[in-house]
């Protein structure tokens, strides 16, 4: 099985769409994925980084880099909807994808890299401790402020 990475351009998105409405039980529609990526086209801090087999996404991670003033922090990544296609999994296709996340955060002088995962997913929350990451002491806050 060989698994092509790479950063993903407007031409991935129906794929990775299909990929997360599936893993998630997301609904989300093309058109509105279409237009989120390309109001963020040309951001050099948002990623999409897609693993493909013979050209069909199968796995994916969005990634948000951000950069601080503040000491202790400087520029780190946050990642999210990390996924692997369900027949896929268990290949250490998510490892992979998360070691060319680690190079490619590194490329642009993050020093850490923090994720985002629901409470319920704990065969992914396994495969993230594996790979070295550290539930913080933090908790993650949502506040809804659509009208």
């Amino acid at each position: 099985m060989e698994i092509k990475f790479r950063i993903a351009d407007a031409s991935h998105i129906h794929g990775i769409v299909d990929l997360c409405n599936e893993v998630f039980e997301e609904n989300t529609t093309y058109e509105e994925a279409d237009r989120r990526y390309k109001e963020n086209e040309n951001d050099k801090n948002q990623l999409y980084i897609i693993g493909e087999i013979d050209g069909k996404i199968i796995a994916h991670t969005r990634v948000a880099i951000i950069s601080t003033i503040f000491d202790g922090m400087e520029t780190y990544a946050i990642l999210n909807h990390v996924c692997v296609k369900p027949e896929y999994r268990k290949h250490k296709i998510a490892t992979h994808m998360l070691e060319v996340v680690k190079k490619v955060c590194q490329e642009r002088n993050c020093i850490a890299i923090k994720l985002w995962s629901r409470n319920f997913r704990v065969p992914a929350h396994t495969c993230y401790k594996k790979f070295g990451f550290v539930p913080d002491d933090a908790t993650f806050f949502n506040l809804d402020i659509r009208k």
